[in-house]
Order: C-alpha cells, then structure tokens, then sequence
C-alpha cells in the first residue's frame, strides 16, 4: 500500500478519452495520444491492498493487481509489467477491451468508486512495449512434442504462447487471412488497433510459433491427417454460428449480421478495400441487440456517417447502482453504462440512440426487396412478451442483427474427424480439464478451449480458457505441467 489514505484523499479520475467530435473523424483509438503516466500513477495510489484482494477473484486470469498497483504508483513499469505478464499474455487487448469485472469487484466499489483498474493495466502494457520491456522468450529446451492449435483468436494465440514457451512445437492454422480471429475482424480498430496484435504475433512467431492463415482446417486440410501429424490438438474456433431473427422480412436486402458488417469495416481499415461491402454511409440505421457487438456497430456506424442510428434493446434500461439480487463481490452487475459509443451518438446527434423494453416483428420492404422500416412493439420487462397496442415504425435503409452467437459449428469435416459433439448448450463437449468429450470414441489429445466450449464469452475468459487448456496439453503430453491453470472449463461468472 504506498499511501494509506489515497483512497480518501484521491477522487476517482479514468483516464479522459478524445472529444467525440474528434473521434468520430477517425478509426483511432478513444484514448490515442492522451498523457496517462501521472494519472495513473495517482490512480494506482488509491488501492488500499486489501488484506483478501478480491479484485483477484473478479479477474479469471487472477491478475496480481495489488501488486502491480504498487509499482505503477512508484513509476516502476519495468517490474509492474514483469507482475502483470505473470498471468496475462495479452494485457494490451484486455486494457482496451475488457469490461473489467475486476473493478466491480474492487473493495471500494462497495461503498464509493473503485480503482481505474483497466486504466493502469493498459498503461502498464502499453509502458512495458515503449519501454522496450516485452520481449521474446523462446523455450530453453524443445520437447519434440507437437500441437497443432486451430483458431487463432485470444484463446488460441493464448493457448499457443504457453505451449511454444514449454517447449512445444505449436502450429496455428487460421480459416481467414490474417491471424487474431475476433481481436482481428470482430473488434473495431478504434477500440483496439491492430499495430497491438501484429506485434505480439510478431513476438510469438519469434519465439517459435507457426502460423498457417487461409487453411479451413477438415476442408483445405484434412483433418485426419492434420491430428495424425501432432501429438496434442487444441480446438479454439469461437462461438461463430449467429443467432437469427426470424421475423416476416428477414430476407430483405439491407439487414445484415453484425459480424458481417464489423468484419466488412475491419477489412478497409486493413486496407484490402477502399469501401466496406456493406456500409451505413448516409443511410438510416437499425442495430437490434443491446450487448457489446451492438455497440461496436453504432461507433462503426457512426464514423461511416450513417444519416440516424437507433439501437434497440429487448432489455430494459438497468439502473444506476447495484440491484440486492447481484451481490457483491461474486456478480458482475448490470447497471446502465454509457459507451464511447452511446457518447458519440448524443454528442452528435443530440439524444441517447437507445430504445429500450422493445423488440422488432417485422422487417417492411420496398418494391425492390430492400428494408425500408422495421417494425417494433414494446415488451414487458419480466417474459419479453409484446405489448398489445404499442407497435410502431422505424425507417431503416440498414438493419444490423447483434444478437450474439449460438456457439461453434456443428456437423463438419472438422468435428467428425475430432470427434467432437455438442454440449446441452450447443457447445463442444469437454472434461472440467478441456478435454474433447465424446460417448465413444473418447477422441485421444484434443482439447477445446474459449467460446467453442464456454460459449460466447468475453476476452478476459477467452484468455484464462488459452491458458488452462494449454496446461491440461502439456500435462498430457509430458506427464505434468508448470504452466498455471487460472480456472477449470466448469468455472464461470454467476452473472
């Protein structure tokens, strides 16, 4: 504890992000360019070190945040990054990205504000590269074990580091392009850029680990012979399958998945296009689906210059403060939170864009096939059910359908030859030990890890999944294993 009183004495104070206007003429991040060093340093004063650091608990990765709280207070970076590596690979993508359960559980979000902890780790990690603190750390010996790791979002690269640095030969195949799955094509630049990802795949490729983009892995390789050529499998492909709408209209032109539409922005700001194949540009917006992938959809929109924007939420809006029923500190609460993006919208447009208790019931189209409108009704708070009499009209010229994932594709080569089966959630099956789980055969060294077994989930646990199931690997392929195991595949939020 390096001032006993900070938590009195220092107010709360995150680190202020640009001006919206400023924001909305680029695809920079919120934060670019903003002095965060004797913000965060006075920050990471306030944390009192709590005698059970409960923070640790509201973090899957167990991130030793008292610890590193006291050398960013000291200015200490190199060693508060040697603290905050220990048990996450990747803490520039969950600084940016998380929406930092850790901070709820914070000891003084009981009764006031709790430390910026998502504030400090990003400047921590962001210190450490400038500072030239990260570097490769190849393996002191090879074991002559291979694992081929398929999918490389942030359970995966995750999975994959851990493994390449015991010793491991570790190849990841990726179906798209470019390596980094959902970091790569799902998350908007301006929450994280992809300058982040490519340097720690430049780090992990020095290390040792391989990559093999383009390969659809039971299609363009066989899957069979890919399991045969490695001692260990990791199956790390996501949550891909979206979950529909299946309302009168659905096949208009114009509504779109949100994955399509965020994936179709990434690859412009990647420079493989001059203009996204789908694009909000002058164009009346509709996002249906009130969660995270909706918002990156209203700040895409936005930037793109879309003409209105409503967001639509089935939800109603929660309130200001922790309900009885989310205690603290074992539940991430839902209160009613303004994004940068919901920022954005009102600083522009001169309202909040939400709509809340309400569902869509019918898309309406125009004599060509396009949307035109949609329609919605309000829902009661309690069932969802609609409300008689309450319908109304949106005009829309672009429906974006965020309404999450239903889990992994199921019924392809890949599974069949890996044996795997879904889950009474529609998930792959697994062990608590990520082990793939099948009622005969029992598929021998394959592993599942991230959204494909958890479900869709955030990136924090997308990490601490990476790094358990690279410990249950190694265990099998050596006997036992060094590497830690933050949580076990039956671990998870209570909320």
């Amino acid at each position: 504890m390096t001032d006993p009183f900070g938590f009195l004495t220092t107010p709360r104070r995150p680190v202020p992000a640009r001006p919206s206007g400023e924001r909305l003429g680029d695809w920079h991040e919120v934060y670019a360019g903003q002095a965060l060093l004797p913000l965060v340093s006075g920050q990471a004063r306030r944390c009192m070190d709590c005698g059970v650091p409960f923070c640790h608990g509201g973090c899957p990765l167990g991130n030793l945040i008292p610890e590193w709280n006291v050398y960013a207070a000291h200015d200490d970076w190199c060693t508060a990054s040697e603290r905050l590596h220990a048990t996450n690979n990747f803490p520039e993508f969950t600084g940016r990205v998380c929406p930092a359960p850790c901070e709820d559980a914070c000891v003084l979000a009981l009764g006031g504000e709790p430390v910026t902890i998502k504030n400090v780790e990003q400047a921590i990690a962001d210190e450490a590269w400038a500072r030239g603190h990260v570097r490769a750390h190849p393996p002191e010996r090879l074991t002559g074990r291979s694992v081929a790791v398929v999918g490389s979002g942030p359970a995966g690269l995750a999975a994959a580091q851990q493994l390449t640095r015991a010793g491991h030969l570790v190849t990841v195949f990726e179906r798209s392009d470019r390596v980094g799955g959902l970091l790569r094509y799902g998350i908007p630049a301006f929450k994280l850029e992809k300058r982040h990802l490519d340097r720690r795949i430049a780090q992990m490729r020095e290390e040792g680990t391989r990559f093999r983009t383009g390969v659809d892995v039971g299609t363009d390789l066989d899957a069979t012979a890919m399991r045969s050529a490695h001692d260990a499998v990791i199956v790390a492909v996501g949550a891909t399958e979206p979950r529909e709408l299946a309302v009168p209209g659905r096949e208009s032109e114009g509504v779109h998945q949100a994955m399509e539409y965020l994936t179709a922005a990434n690859r412009v700001a990647e420079g493989d296009r001059a203009r996204p194949s789908v694009t909000a540009e002058g164009r009346r917006v509709v996002i249906i689906g009130g969660g995270d992938t909706g918002t990156d959809c209203l700040g895409t929109a936005l930037r793109q210059g879309a003409a209105s924007v409503v967001h639509v939420d089935v939800k109603p809006m929660a309130g200001a403060s922790r309900r009885e029923d989310e205690p603290w500190p074992l539940v991430h609460p839902r209160i009613h939170r303004v994004s940068h993006a919901h920022e954005e919208a009102r600083d522009r447009d001169g309202d909040d864009p939400r709509v809340f208790c309400a569902a869509a019931v019918r898309f309406e189209r125009d004599a060509a096939g396009r949307v035109e409108a949609v329609r919605l009704t309000e829902v009661d708070p309690s069932d969802r059910a609609p409300r008689p009499g309450t319908e109304r009209t949106l005009p829309a010229q672009l429906v974006l359908l965020a309404l999450g994932f239903r889990g992994p594709r199921h019924g392809t080569p890949l599974t069949a030859a890996l044996g795997l089966v879904p889950d009474d959630r529609g998930n792959f099956a697994r062990t608590a030990g990520f082990a793939a789980r099948a009622a005969d055969p029992v598929p021998e060294g394959v592993f599942v890890a991230g959204d494909a077994g958890r479900g869709q989930s955030l990136v924090v646990w997308a990490l601490a999944e990476g790094r358990s199931a690279a410990a249950a690997a190694d265990r099998y392929l050596m006997g036992s294993s060094d590497l830690p195991a933050p949580i076990t595949a039956a671990d998870g939020p209570l909320a």
